[in-house]
């Protein structure tokens, strides 16, 4: 048994309208890319414009790299840093004050590999509030990540994480919970 490579290249992965979403976001995204690295505000309305739900006090780099921006929700006071990778193929929902770190990749799809001709499969990620996701992490489609959990820096994290862990490693392993000092 082979894989159908030739079958998937041909599958109509998505809509016409999702298509031309797709291809106005190609050209928006020169303007989202090339902005000032202070101008957050006009990002947001960029990425607003097509769709994306976010909140107040967001703070989006120029370099951060977003997929299908109607499938971003972020909420207030979060952040998505230098050269994120943010495959929002499915939905990603990201909650307050939540920081993702530089070179962090959140993938919201992947592949049937059990079919053949390898169809695309999206899923969820949840990012629940005052989570940190460090530099170069990689969060997998369907994860949900619990209220003020810290993934370490370069982590794979494949299964959900919960409330106020620290995870690290490939792939990630609970390190120890997470306790706010005053």
């Amino acid at each position: 048994m082979e894989l159908d490579i030739e079958t998937n290249r041909k599958t109509t992965n998505y809509s016409k309208i999702i298509l031309f979403k797709r291809i106005m976001w190609s050209v928006a995204s020169m303007f989202f890319r090339y902005s000032p690295r202070t101008a957050f505000a006009y990002r947001i309305y960029i990425l607003r414009m097509f769709g994306a739900k976010i909140g107040k006090q967001v703070h989006v780099y120029s370099t951060a790299r977003i997929a299908f921006p109607w499938n971003l929700e972020v909420d207030d006071w979060s952040a998505l840093g230098e050269n994120t990778l943010i495959y929002s193929v499915g939905k990603i929902v990201i909650g307050k004050k939540v920081t993702i770190s530089q070179n962090a990749h959140l993938c919201a799809a992947t592949h049937d590999f059990t079919n053949i001709s390898l169809p695309i499969v999206t899923q969820q990620i949840t990012i629940h509030d005052q989570v940190w996701v460090a530099a170069d992490a990689f969060i997998a489609p369907g994860i949900i990540i619990g209220e003020g959990a810290i993934i370490g820096a370069r982590s794979a994290v494949f299964k959900n994480v919960e409330p106020w862990a620290i995870v690290g490693g490939n792939p990630a392993k609970f390190i120890k919970k997470r306790i706010i000092k005053n």
